[in-house]
């Protein structure tokens, strides 16, 4: 994979992560109940899939 592509997922990856953070803080602070644990999940498949970005852009 060449550095510019490397570059773009890594800032994908990131930018996923932050999405992930909002997400997760808006879900503890604002919602209750089943909802709450929906996006708490969501949350977290959309962390992993971050995680999986930025290891990717590293090899």
């Amino acid at each position: 994979m060449d550095p510019m592509t490397k570059m773009w997922l890594s800032l994908i990856a990131i930018l996923i992560m932050g999405l992930s953070v909002f997400l997760i803080t808006f879900a503890r602070s604002k919602t209750k109940g089943l909802l709450r644990g929906v996006l708490s999940v969501i949350a977290f498949v959309i962390m992993i899939i971050g995680l999986l970005g930025g290891a990717a852009s590293i090899m």
